[in-house]
Parts: C-alpha cells; structure tokens; sequence
C-alpha cells in the first residue's frame, strides 16, 4: 500500500480553506473527509463522549476502521458545547472558518449560537452546511432520521421489492439494504454544495450561503428509477416494465464455482441477440418462446434456465470472455477483499496506509477522484479525541497555555491520547481474499 501524504500544501485545490466539522457518525464526516482531502485545513469539533464511531469494529490498535475512514487527516477538538464557556469558544472558532458543518436535528445548533443566522452575522462569508433527515423547515424537520428510517420514507426499500418480484417471478419480502446510503448520497451532496458556494463567493464580494440538504431528499434524487411511480398513467405500458433496470440484470453460477452479473435484461430488444451470440445458440431465435418480445416476456424463466446451464459450462474467466465478444459487459460478484486484491486496485493505489497514533499504520479507502496537477488525497492518521486542543486554541483565538489547562480542568475541554505503545502495532494487514460460495 502507498503511504499517504501528512498535509495538504499550495498545490492542493482548497489549500487556505479552513472547516469546522460539527458532524458526527457518517453524513457529515464523509463531507469533512471529502475536503481534506482536496486540501482544506478541517478541524473536528468531537464532544467529550466522543464520536459514536470511535467504538465500532474492527480496530487497529486502539483506532476505529469505520472512524478512520471518515475522519483521517482532520485536526481534532473535544469541546463540550452544553458548558457556556463551551459553546463560546465554538462561536470564536466559527469565526475564523470559511465552512462549517453539521448534522443534527434542526435547531439543535441554535441553542448553542452557532446556527447559521448566528455564525454568519459575525462572519458573513461563512458556507454553512446542514444535513438532516428531512430538511431544515418542514412537518417532518424535527424527525428522527438515520439511513434505515429513511431508505423506507423514501421508496428505496419499496422499490427493491417490487423489482426484484417483477424480474424473478415472486414477491420478496422487504430488506434492509446493507449500505447507509442515504447518508452516503446527502453527504456527497452538501460537499458538491460546500464547493459550489466556495465557487459563488468569489464572485459575489465574499458572501457565503447556507446549504440545507435532506437525506431523504438526496435518496430520492439518486434513484434513477423514482421517474417510474410518479410519471403519469398515460405513460405507462401494462406490457413493459423499467428501461435498463439492473434488476433484470441476470447473476449466473460458473463452472469453477463463482458468480458473475451480466449487464442487461436477456429479453431485451437487441440485447437478447447479444445473450444468443454469446451463448452460440442461433436455434434460440426461431424458437417460439422467444421469438418476439412478448413471448420471451412471458417465458423469462425459460430463458434464464437455458442461460444458467450454460453458464455452469464454462470456467469464468471464459464465460467473462464469450459475453464480451458479445458486447455484454460483465464482472465478477467480489468482496471488497477479492477487488483490493486485484491488479486494479494495486495500480490505482485504491488502499493506502495512514499512521495508526505513534506505531504502526492502519488501511483505509483513498478518495475517489485524481488530479493530472492538483495535489488531493488521504492526508494523514484520524486524529485521537482532543489531540489538537492547545494547538488549536493557540493557533486561532490566541490561547494562553494556563487558559487551556483551566478549560481542560474544569471539563469545557477534553482529551483522550494513548500513552505511547510499548508494542509496536503492526503495520496495516495485506488483502488475503475469502473464496466466494
């Protein structure tokens, strides 16, 4: 694995930018990970509890993977901003940032004066990010809202129910998909909107915005096919069903015992002839169960048998090939261990190590995008609870370091930093990929 780069210099895009993080958890620091990674100075403002990913598993060391991956390279504050000394000294950090983030509950951030109308009347270039399930204004503002909740509120779960019935012939019974993504896609959205705003206030004499992005707003955005409940009746043909649908995307078992997912429904028009090229099986198109699209509709079972068995032929690596000479995109069903393990991934350097505290390195997911010029990237280790405290302090409000000893005395601030390891931690583990059954 490549090692990471430590900090962010002039030749990366945000260099200059300074952030303060006030999210917990996943929505809010993908978008803070996602900045300091192109370069901004950000600074987690974590309560003295901590991060609630602090305590997930698996660890290295003492250190949180699921933590790691959302907060590396930031600089760290403990702050408890239920004290007023507290919620003070965030007020005057907020008035030295160019971003801030959060994401709780609307008007949480108003009782410790550091809502948006509060931060930015002390410092009007401010860009203010706020994710929360359904938006800052609303019947449902004040709602609880984690990915879960809201993959149901939103039609995702639903959604994968009617699919999965109408392409395999039986009515599923509802799952939880196993990703956050609505916490994924909300965050990816308020950065685009963090970067946009940036981008407006150079041109707009330095005034900054205020970005109110709802999970389940984000959810519905992302799913390409929300188009098929609310289009009009007078669009829909009882006939047909969703226009490339990855659920009609057929998963096939292989000879050497591996999964492959081929892209495109095999009763498409013009893709049926691609599965027949492939599968060298000319007699299927005279075949009356095929022959048109209707039937092959109503004999979709049939077809995907006849699919199957031929597949179980052939090794993958040469079914992989035949459906390529076909113009059918494929891949492998991987885990993330199996594709990290691909020359892929070594090539585009997809895992990098970050130092793990004073020993030793931990793995995490570079970021997905590369510069020609631009320097981007991890930068550095996910900073233990409180590590930046003095620094900070020192750095932007000017702090004596008997002031801060008093603020650490009395609670306002807090820090938890391991003792230096006697035992070197072990540098981050080699890929080893499970065999997939």
């Amino acid at each position: 694995m490549k090692q990471s780069p430590q900090s962010a210099h002039s030749g990366s895009p945000l260099f200059g930018i300074r952030v303060l993080d006030f999210t917990r958890v996943l929505s809010g620091p993908i978008v803070g990970r996602l900045l300091s990674d192109l370069g901004a100075d950000v600074i987690k403002i974590e309560p003295p509890e901590g991060d609630l990913t602090r305590y997930a598993y698996p660890r290295v060391g003492s250190t949180s993977l699921y933590f790691a991956q959302q907060n590396c390279g930031k600089r760290n504050m403990s702050l408890d901003l239920t004290q007023p000394e507290g919620a003070e000294i965030a007020r005057k950090l907020c008035e030295h940032a160019d971003v801030v983030l959060e994401n709780f509950r609307p008007g949480v951030m108003a009782k410790f004066g550091i809502d948006y109308a509060a931060v930015s009347t002390a410092n009007p270039g401010v860009v203010y990010a706020s994710i929360s399930g359904y938006g800052q204004h609303g019947p449902w503002a004040d709602r609880r809202a984690y990915a879960v909740v809201v993959h149901a509120e939103a039609g995702l779960i639903e959604a994968g129910v009617r699919m999965r019935s109408d392409a395999h012939g039986t009515l599923s019974p509802p799952i939880q998909d196993g990703m956050s993504h609505a916490d994924v896609y909300a965050g990816l959205a308020a950065c685009n909107g963090v970067l946009a705003s940036l981008f407006a206030r150079e041109r707009n004499g330095g005034r900054g915005d205020h970005i109110d992005v709802a999970m389940a707003e984000a959810m519905l955005f992302v799913q390409d096919f929300a188009h098929w409940d609310y289009a009009p009746p007078s669009a829909h043909d009882p006939n047909r069903w969703p226009t490339l649908a990855p659920a009609y995307s057929p998963i096939v078992n292989t000879a050497d015992d591996r999964r492959v997912v081929i892209a495109g429904d095999p009763t498409g028009l013009g893709v049926f002839e691609m599965y027949v090229q492939a599968m060298q099986q000319p007699d299927l198109k005279s075949d009356p169960r095929f022959s048109r699209l209707a039937q092959r509709r109503d004999n979709r079972d049939d077809l995907l048998h006849i699919l199957q068995n031929w597949a179980r032929t052939l090794p993958t690596n040469a079914l992989c090939d035949r459906l390529s000479q076909a113009g059918l995109a494929n891949g492998e069903v991987r885990s993330v261990a199996e594709i990290l393990d691909t020359a892929w991934a070594r090539e585009r350097q997809v895992l990098v190590a970050v130092p793990a505290g004073t020993n030793g390195t931990l793995p995490v997911i570079q970021s997905p995008f590369r510069f020609a010029r631009a320097d981007v990237g991890v930068r550095g280790a996910p900073a233990f609870r409180g590590e930046h405290n003095a620094q900070i302090l020192d750095e932007l409000l000017g702090y004596e370091p008997a002031t801060i000893d008093a603020l650490h005395a009395s609670g306002v601030m807090s820090q938890r930093v391991p003792r230096a390891s006697p035992q070197p931690l072990p540098d981050a583990p080699s890929v080893s990929p499970p065999k997939f059954r």
